[in-house]
């Protein structure tokens, strides 16, 4: 297993994911960052039911450097409770797991 991580967090607009996005790897607190979407969120929130649309963003960044992007992200984002994930890598290209070593180191 490698120390990357892939973290997941939405946005409720392009731009506000584009702005997520920018400001992690900006920071190099992520080496980078993919913007997908809209994809539709189906969620409890509340006690309704609720179906929005939002952008995933997807940042890569080291085991190390986590706490430092989840207190960005948390300072940064527009919600009250944000999505954020992460998950390990547990295989890569080592080329491309060193770059984003370098990237946020």
């Amino acid at each position: 297993m490698s120390d990357i991580l892939t973290v997941l967090t939405t946005a409720d607009s392009a731009d506000g994911a584009a702005a997520l996005a920018r400001s992690a790897v900006g920071a190099r607190l992520a080496a980078c960052a993919q913007v997908n979407g809209p994809v539709t969120s189906v969620y409890r929130w509340e006690g309704a039911v609720e179906a929005e649309p939002e952008w995933q963003v997807l940042l890569k960044t080291t085991v190390a450097r986590y706490p430092e992007l989840e207190a960005h992200l948390r300072r940064e984002h527009p919600y009250e409770v944000p999505e954020i994930i992460a998950s390990p890598v547990t295989h890569g290209s080592e080329d491309y797991l060193r770059w984003v070593r370098e990237e946020t180191a």
